[in-house]
């Protein structure tokens, strides 16, 4: 199959073609920033024709959830109407497209892990952002793949100057910074790699028919991002000056759930494995380092 893949700088795109590449079964055509600004819609049409995919997997996205409370007309433009373009020009291609979203789209109301027919309420532009790019998915597709994930870490992060949660952690305990992280937010970190691993069943599922449509696909299992930074520094080895902060302490710009566990509910009913915990995926990343 011939995927073409937009964003591919960033950590999931990066492990999408590892895995990939190590299958031998797909050809991929790897855009990144500088090749492709989904904002043009033109530029968009341009390359798909060029490219003809049987599959296009967008990972490309604005996704600094405090800046986007500042930037709003940039976060709608490439969340819903950058989205909107590659949906458009997918369908026209026949293209399967593979978009992603966020945990973000809910409130944080709910005490048990959300399921993908639960309502999203989002709390902020990011968030909102988000979820109007799934609808222009679903208004302009008629078939495509829409994975909502949460806390994305990977190895690419580890190479980067945006780094990840974890290299950043790491990176300021090692300045034997005081570190402060809130414990009142509760979701699931995702292991990229892992995330590529189970991604590539269902895209070749959705390819060939049998699958369609939203799945929630993170880690199992659930914690804080108290519990999180414990857990890096505990398997990492490291001492660090960490306590725990609550959100309003915290006072970042943007508003985030308090819960946004997913549940993956519709991957398992469709039959295919779910994903390691979170636990298991962190200490091979770490290992991996």
């Amino acid at each position: 199959m011939r995927i073409m893949l937009i964003g591919a700088r960033g950590q999931l795109a990066q492990e999408f073609v590892r895995e990939t590449e190590q299958r031998g079964n797909h050809e991929i055509v790897a855009l990144a920033h500088e090749q492709l600004d989904i904002r043009d819609s033109q530029r968009v049409e341009a390359l798909v024709a060029q490219t003809r995919p049987e599959c296009i997997v967008n990972t490309a996205a604005f996704h600094q959830v405090d800046r986007c409370e500042e930037e709003r007309e940039l976060a709608f433009a490439v969340n819903q109407g950058g989205v909107r373009n590659v949906a458009r020009a997918a369908e026209r291609a026949k293209a399967l497209l593979v978009q992603f979203s966020t945990d973000y789209v809910f409130d944080g109301s709910k005490t048990t892990p959300y399921l993908e027919t639960d309502e999203a309420k989002p709390l902020s532009v990011y968030g909102r952002s988000r979820l109007a790019g799934e609808k222009a998915v679903a208004e302009e597709c008629s078939r495509y793949l829409l994975i909502r994930t949460c806390g994305l870490y990977g190895r690419a992060g580890s190479a980067s100057k945006a780094g990840n949660f974890v290299e950043t952690m790491l990176r300021l305990a090692g300045q034997k910074k005081p570190l402060r992280v809130v414990n009142d937010q509760v979701c699931t970190p995702t292991s990229t790699r892992h995330l590529a691993q189970h991604l590539l069943p269902l895209v070749a599922a959705a390819a060939a028919g049998k699958a369609q449509g939203l799945f929630h696909m993170t880690s199992s299992g659930e914690c804080s991002w108290y519990q999180f930074a414990q857990e890096v520094f505990r398997l990492a080895g490291v001492q660090a000056a960490l306590s725990p902060c609550s959100s309003e302490e915290y006072n970042a710009k943007a508003q985030r759930p308090r819960y946004s566990v997913l549940e993956n509910r519709a991957l398992k009913t469709a039959g295919f494995t779910a994903l390691q915990p979170w636990q298991e995926a962190l200490a091979e990343y770490i290992r991996s380092r």
